[in-house]
């Protein structure tokens, strides 16, 4: 027996020895933006390092059926008068360089991005609604107001202004700030590869600053929800115009791309089991300075609202990689009006009237104004240019006036747009949890773009806080009710992303949803770990 015994060992030990190593999976993906300053997305959202968010661990986040998940929580609730929620987190949890996870790690990360000026300060304002938040990033009350506290190392407590039905989705973009290494190394460890430590399920191996690409591999020290099962994810956002990323793709260099009207139907009949949809839930719009002539004029914003054929932009010019917007809120998603979509019809004569009331007939007097638009990637690379000179063609034709388009890099347009440096433009937003106060809180008490409209405040504040949902749909209804009389946007498109995938993808991540939809990197951590590769 004990000779056997010894005969098998020795024959494992030897084919153990001769067999080939098992070969790494990478997948090669477009994500990102071109330009990034910090691998840290509680320092900064709009200039951040290609997938920062996927090298750190949520409170939670959601499936690909749009369900939310804990992630490093493992439970919450919340108190009996709904101001107070409770977040216990698991235990275990670990940085990277093997410090322990803590609660103080995501207590730190809100009250430091509540005092340094944080870019994405403004979503906890409207959506997190954290009690001491406005006084604090104002600089008028101190930081320790702030309704954060960590109890103990695996429990948070947050304290809301006002009952926050809805706070456990907002928390899926709550990353944690690995204190120890701001103390040691201040902001910059986030700079350097070699510094930068990770609490999610990918580690960084490698940062090209030039182009913002990224290479992560599978975390040796993670243990939460979502393990990835490939090794090695490569994101590059010089592959996000579909113009390099499809020969990327066929020449074997990406694993998928996405894809632009002129490439649909020759990608469709090449690869017609790769091709993949998703109805995101999303909406460009034209925003404006409402203090800045011409559009501090209702009748002007009115006008504009009105001159939009969105059947023919998305029919023709997009080619239905879009659907019309009639609404800030898309089809589907909770909360949406088919009464608020209705008002939103093509109407020229409408739209000349409101011109003449506003002092210009017939375009006639009103200055040339210059839309800008965000220069990027992914599905609204292949969307807002094409729509923005379909914009300049169309209010000539309808209002008589000279529109200018001007593209610029994301942080620029960013900038202009917070501190009004323009008087129009193209925005486009994509949700960040699924409640319809996530899309009516970027107009709300200020947000995004500087609206200060205390009916509508009013209408989505109350809202905000209403346990019954029936009545939370109505208000915010009345919400965009104001919207649509005071011309705060015009509505434009919902996207459609269209994308072709290798066949050698699999998993969960690849297959549809059960609405016939796949997310790729649009939930970028449900997608990027539960994706196989062959």
């Amino acid at each position: 027996m004990n000779a056997l015994l010894k005969i098998a060992g020795a024959l494992a030990v030897a084919t153990a020895l001769t067999a080939p190593a098992l070969a790494q999976t990478t997948v090669i993906a477009p994500s990102g933006s071109t330009a990034g300053t910090y691998m840290d997305y509680m320092k900064t959202v709009y200039d951040r390092g290609t997938g920062s968010e996927l090298l750190q661990i949520p409170i939670a986040t959601f499936d690909k059926e749009f369900e939310l998940t804990p992630m490093a929580a493992e439970s919450w609730s919340q108190s009996e008068d709904g101001l107070t929620w409770t977040f216990k987190l698991r235990a275990g949890l670990v940085w990277s360089d093997g410090e322990p996870l803590t609660a103080e790690d995501y207590v730190f990360a809100l009250q430091r991005a509540a005092t340094s000026g944080y870019d994405f300060a403004w979503y906890w304002d409207f959506a997190g609604g954290i009690k001491g938040w406005k006084e604090v990033t104002e600089g008028t009350a101190n930081v320790a107001t702030l309704g954060l506290k960590a109890v103990d190392d695996l429990t948070i407590e947050v304290t809301t202004v006002a009952p926050k039905p809805y706070l456990p989705s907002v928390t899926s973009l709550w990353y944690p700030v690995p204190k120890h290494k701001v103390d040691e190394l201040g902001d910059d460890w986030a700079v350097n590869v070699e510094s930068i430590v990770s609490s999610g399920p990918f580690e960084i191996e490698s940062w090209e600053k030039s182009n913002n690409s990224v290479v992560f591999t599978k975390s040796d020290t993670y243990t939460g929800p979502w393990s990835p099962v490939i090794d090695r994810l490569e994101l590059d956002p010089t592959l996000n115009a579909p113009e390099v990323g499809l020969p990327a793709f066929l020449a074997g260099d990406s694993d998928y791309s996405f894809l632009n009207t002129g490439q649909v139907p020759v990608a469709t009949q090449r690869f017609p089991d790769g091709i993949r949809k998703n109805a995101v839930f999303a909406t460009s719009y034209i925003s404006y300075d409402l203090d800045a002539a011409p559009f501090n004029d209702v009748n002007v914003r009115r006008a504009f609202y009105y001159a939009v054929d969105r059947a023919e932009l998305t029919s023709t010019v997009l080619k239905d990689i879009a659907i019309p917007a009639g609404s800030i809120l898309p089809p589907g998603y909770p909360g949406y009006s088919e009464s608020v979509v209705a008002q939103a019809t093509f109407d020229p004569e409408k739209a000349k009237q409101f011109l003449a009331d506003a002092g210009f007939p017939n375009g006639e007097g009103f200055p040339d104004v210059e839309i800008w638009y965000r220069d990027e990637g992914g599905y609204n690379g292949a969307i807002v240019p094409a729509m923005a000179q379909y914009l300049q063609a169309e209010f000539k034709e309808v209002l008589g006036i000279n529109l200018n388009v001007r593209p610029l890099p994301g942080p620029e347009w960013m900038d202009g747009l917070r501190g009004k440096k323009n008087n129009i433009f193209i925005a486009p937003y994509e949700y960040d949890y699924l409640d319809p106060s996530n899309f009516y809180g970027i107009f709300y008490n200020g947000g995004r773009h500087g609206y200060f409209i205390p009916e509508y405040d009013e209408l989505v504040a109350k809202a905000d806080s209403e346990p019954v949902w029936e009545e939370r749909v109505k208000l915010y209804a009345q919400a965009e009710q104001v919207m649509i009389d005071q011309g705060l946007i015009v509505p434009l498109v919902h996207p459609i992303t269209i994308a072709v995938i290798s066949d050698q993808l699999g998993g969960d991540a690849a297959a549809p949803n059960k609405l016939g939809f796949t997310s790729l990197d649009r939930l970028a951590h449900y997608f990027f770990t539960h994706l196989t590769k062959q």
